[in-house]
């Protein structure tokens, strides 16, 4: 079986639409680390790390992100079921969101809200945990990479798509909203970004330096 189908909402006609990175650009840092240092604990975590070191090493020689994605999800998420990783991350996303979300980026994204625009967050980490995080933005869209369960709805550790970043993110666009597609605004913090951006008419590279003051 593959991935939760992801919530969508299709743009009007005449829509402006929006794309937000996620890790880094809305949020102060990577939220996938985040969810999983907190949900192993320290102890797992810390034997989970040492058990991926020739995943790391790999990656030292490759810089493949979507391997060495792959091989923290089989580490810290294989035979989990899906509704209790939903349950998880909606308790992350509950617990960090004051200390984790940028206040100049969700003035920019509600901004862009109030304009009636499309707002769609593309991202390299699962679906599955920044959807909570989508839900509570009022996001239109989610685009990220796909969790693959199994025929008993549970982590196999295996992705349904390609990482997306890159050229990633924007085949998935273009596959959502037409090959034609232009986007009004991108926002991005990464090399993982620099395609999505010269998709828009207003590009934002870095663009949003607020920290929360909470927490």
């Amino acid at each position: 079986m593959g991935s939760a189908t992801p919530f969508r909402q299709r743009p009007r006609k005449d829509q402006a639409i929006v794309a937000f990175d996620f890790d880094g650009t809305l949020t102060i840092r990577d939220s996938f680390t985040e969810f999983l240092r907190g949900r192993a604990g320290p102890g797992a975590w810390a034997l989970g790390l040492v058990k991926m070191a020739p995943a790391v090493a790999t990656y030292a020689r490759d810089r493949d992100r979507g391997r060495i994605k792959a091989a923290s999800v089989r580490e810290f998420l294989r035979g989990v079921d899906r509704a209790t990783l939903e349950g998880d991350a909606e308790r992350f996303a509950d617990r960090i969101w004051h200390r984790f979300m940028r206040p100049d980026a969700l003035a920019c994204w509600n901004a862009w809200g109030d304009k009636g625009a499309h707002r769609v967050i593309v991202t390299a980490s699962p679906e599955t945990t920044v959807a909570p995080f989508a839900r509570r933005l009022g996001a239109e869209a989610l685009l990220g990479t796909p969790l693959v369960f199994d025929g008993d709805d549970r982590v196999t550790g295996a992705f349904a798509s390609p990482n997306c970043r890159g050229e990633e993110k924007v085949r998935r666009l273009r596959a959502v909203y037409g090959e034609d597609m232009r986007l009004a605004a991108a926002y991005g913090d990464t090399s993982g970004d620099t395609e999505m951006l010269a998709m828009a008419d207003e590009p934002g590279f870095r663009v949003f330096t607020e920290r929360p003051s909470w927490g």
